[in-house]
């Protein structure tokens, strides 16, 4: 797919950390770009920088999403391009005992529930809503549209802690073939990134000790990923007809330990 002025996007999580990196890309390249977040302020600066338009958006609503993609396609037209990036993560331990007083206790049955909705089941909404208004597209160069979704290396080597996360997360990865085999027939195609331990704002708020310890984790470059390097690989499985029903990982060859 080329990248210029005739090609829309919608990014989630788009107004900060790996979504505000691919939109700031993509609008490089001409791209008119929507941002679907929870965070206005964020949101709306990022969109003012861009030229883009802002849509508050929580993923797990129905009626949220629809209301973004008609904001965003009323301002941009419909999207060729749609890039997942929001979700949020926890950590529990699926039954444990207290430190202090023996109590067992186990993983919060509405927190698991919370995660899976947002990383998994708000991923999907997006992808389902936004290939059916790919499929009013005429095909240029043969392709509909290109969607990029983001996992994590959690769903493979999930660490203690990560049950909620990793199930989540694998399950963005296992669903990538399935969609992109159905929607290959339309001209659409479906790749999934799996980021290792990126500098993301959540990432910046700790301390410097537990950052140079992360970063020296990683076999090599012995740092943390930075978003522009997920933003480029997201670009290249968009304009590279031939990339399509992928999961790949992006983590300098880090395998997560246990803990």
């Amino acid at each position: 797919m080329k990248l210029d002025s005739s090609v829309a996007a919608v990014v989630t999580g788009g107004a900060s950390g790996l979504g505000e990196a691919t939109v700031r890309a993509l609008a490089a390249q001409g791209v008119k770009v929507a941002i679907f977040d929870m965070n206005e302020e964020k949101g709306e600066k990022v969109a003012k920088d861009v030229g883009g338009v802002f849509c508050k958006c929580n993923v797990t609503s129905d009626e949220e999403v629809d209301a973004a993609f008609a904001k965003a396609r009323a301002a941009n037209g419909q999207e060729r391009i749609l890039v997942n990036c929001a979700g949020t993560g926890n950590a529990a331990k699926t039954a444990s005992r207290d430190r202090n007083t023996g109590e067992i206790k186990h993983f919060p049955l509405a927190a698991f529930n919370m995660i899976i909705q947002i990383n998994l089941v708000g991923t999907f909404r997006c992808i389902a809503k936004s290939a059916a208004g790919m499929l009013t597209l005429e095909p240029v160069d043969g392709e509909r549209g290109a969607i990029v979704n983001t996992a994590s290396v959690a769903a493979e080597d999930g660490q203690m802690g990560q049950a909620a996360y990793s199930a989540s997360k694998g399950g963005v990865v296992g669903m990538t073939l399935p969609i992109a085999r159905d929607l290959a027939s339309e001209g659409i195609r479906v790749n999934t990134i799996l980021p290792g331990i990126f500098e993301t704002p959540l990432m910046m708020g700790a301390p410097p000790q537990v950052k140079e310890a992360l970063a020296a984790s990683v076999p090599f470059p012995k740092r943390l990923g930075d978003a522009n390097e997920y933003a480029s690989l997201a670009l290249q499985m968009i304009t590279n007809g031939y990339f399509n029903g992928e999961d790949v990982r992006l983590d300098g060859a880090i395998r997560m330990a246990p803990r």
